[in-house]
């Protein structure tokens, strides 16, 4: 264990951010670089001999989360990293981008304020880095199979990592023009600069993995022939079908998804454009859904110079402790204050976070552009949302950003029906136990079996799909798994 009176003697501390005026001013990370460091060792000396560690629950990747702890405390920052890498091939994304359901699990969060594991993961990768630790691990002989890894977010780049590593010839396939499926265009700079994503990339190359962008499987090439040159291949394509809002106004100018909006300005930041083709710039801004991606959405806008920025949530404000349904050691949904909600002060015409609304009407000019939002209060009765009578209102938006998450896999650009697979009744693709879809060489990981989830999913998700993989290909696998399925029957 790390320090036997850590717990006891050391006060949880948080790296500070950058100042607000500071961070909107630019696209940089929130955070100062190397900013853990000064504070880490003493936080990870307050991981206690807690007997049973739920933190190893709490994450779906089985991080040896005590153990890491233990050496940074002592110093081993070598030794760290390898304990990381271990379990997590990309620690320098969760360490970003994780929400941390193993913190909400930890021991010492059941009556003070929990290890703060996720930012000794972030300090160990950046240090480890910093020191030439991570390093390409190519494989000792290859096998002489072929794989092809159908999309490169968390999921894909895991599994391509681990089959490149077990000895097979690996290919990943991306239909956007860069590498990184939502790492790439889905999360906001501020969030995690993508100089991180790209020597991840560059270390994945150096193994051995290849990359082909600006191909879509299915339209560009046919499924069926992917699956005539391949061995196996791996499904990591995500849930990007987008949950709409049908009423009226849908179709008026000024109404997007957020993920039409979010990858503009991230292709501002690479050099794509000069200035996104969607912008918040001088305009009224109304965000339709209170989760991180409404929240990528309000850092970003908030950036851009919007006017003001409304984000509605239909659901009502989470309490600021753990609900008595939600008991340590679950997740609990409580009042979370991310690093864009900080900066909403900062926004000239005002931000807003509104709790327990609901949109009925987008109203249009004379040019077919939105001007106002019409919205009821709502309170959740009988399994419904029920407007509260007299509480109907309007409010200007001229640019208004559904992030109300995503309902599955695409369907209709010719993979799914090419390759005969088969859905399930949540339209995700259907798996067994082994990853396995109902076409015998073909295999799913991540949210395109899962559904929309997390990025610590996705990537134990990819892990353990490569260890199915190489055992169909070599009769047995020397590659961890780190997670069973959720699976439905293949049969309904």
């Amino acid at each position: 264990m790390a320090d036997p009176r850590g717990f006891l003697n050391t006060p949880v501390q948080h790296p500070v951010r950058r100042p607000v005026a500071e961070r909107v001013g630019d696209w940089k990370e929130v955070y100062p670089e190397r900013a853990l460091l000064p504070i880490i060792q003493k936080q990870a000396g307050r991981c206690m001999d807690c007997g049973i560690p739920f933190c190893h629950n709490g994450c779906p990747l089985g991080n040896i989360i005590p153990e890491w702890n233990d050496l940074v405390w002592r110093g081993d920052w070598a030794a760290a990293v390898e304990r990381l890498h271990a379990t997590n091939n990309f620690p320098d994304f969760t360490g970003r981008l994780c929400p941390a359901p193993c913190e909400t699990a930890c021991v010492l969060g059941i009556n003070q304020p929990a290890v703060t594991i996720k930012n000794v993961e972030l300090a160990i990768i950046d240090r480890a880095w910093d020191d030439g630790l991570v390093i390409p691990q190519a494989p000792e002989r290859h096998s002489g199979k072929t794989v092809a890894v159908v999309g490169s977010g968390p999921a894909g780049l895991a599994a391509a990592q681990q089959l490149t590593r077990a000895g097979h010839t690996v290919a990943v396939y991306e239909r956007a023009d860069r590498i990184g499926g939502l790492l790439r265009y889905g999360i906001p700079e501020f969030k995690m600069e993508k100089r991180h994503l790209n020597r991840r990339i560059e270390q994945m190359r150096a193994e051995g993995t290849k990359f082909r962008t600006g191909v879509a499987i299915g339209q560009d090439i046919l499924a069926s022939a992917l699956r005539d040159r391949y061995d196996a291949i791996v499904l990591a394509v995500g849930a990007t079908k987008a949950r709409d809002l049908p009423v009226p106004g849908r179709e008026l100018g000024g109404v997007h998804q957020a993920m039409e909006y979010l990858p503009l300005s991230n292709k501002v930041v690479e050099g794509d454009y000069v200035t996104a083709p969607i912008t918040a710039r001088g305009k009224h801004v109304v965000i339709i859904g209170g989760g991180d991606t409404g929240a990528d959405c309000l850092g970003t806008a908030t950036r851009q110079g919007a006017a003001s920025v409304t984000q509605l949530e239909i659901m009502p404000r989470p309490t600021d402790e753990r609900p008595a349904g939600q008991p340590w050691p679950t997740y609990p949904m409580i009042y979370r204050v991310s690093s864009a909600h900080e900066e909403l002060d900062s926004i000239k015409g005002g931000g807003e976070r509104v709790y327990a609304v609901n949109t009925t009407e987008f109203v249009g000019d004379e040019n077919g552009n939105v001007q106002a939002l019409r919205l009821s209060e709502v309170v959740f009765e009988n399994g419904r949302f029920n407007p509260v009578p007299g509480s109907e209102r309007e409010i200007p938006a001229q640019l208004v950003l559904l992030a109300m998450g995503f309902t599955g896999p695409e369907q209709d650009n010719g993979l799914v029906g090419q390759l005969g697979l088969d859905l399930d009744e949540r339209g995700n693709i259907k798996r067994d136990r082994d990853y396995r879809t109902n076409v015998d060489n073909v295999f799913v990981a991540g949210d395109a079996g899962r559904g929309q989830s997390l990025i610590v999913w996705a990537i134990a998700e990819g892990r353990s799909a490569a260890a199915a993989v190489d055992k169909f290909l070599a009769g047995v696998s020397a590659l961890p798994s780190a997670i069973e399925p959720t699976v439905r029957p293949l049969t309904v």
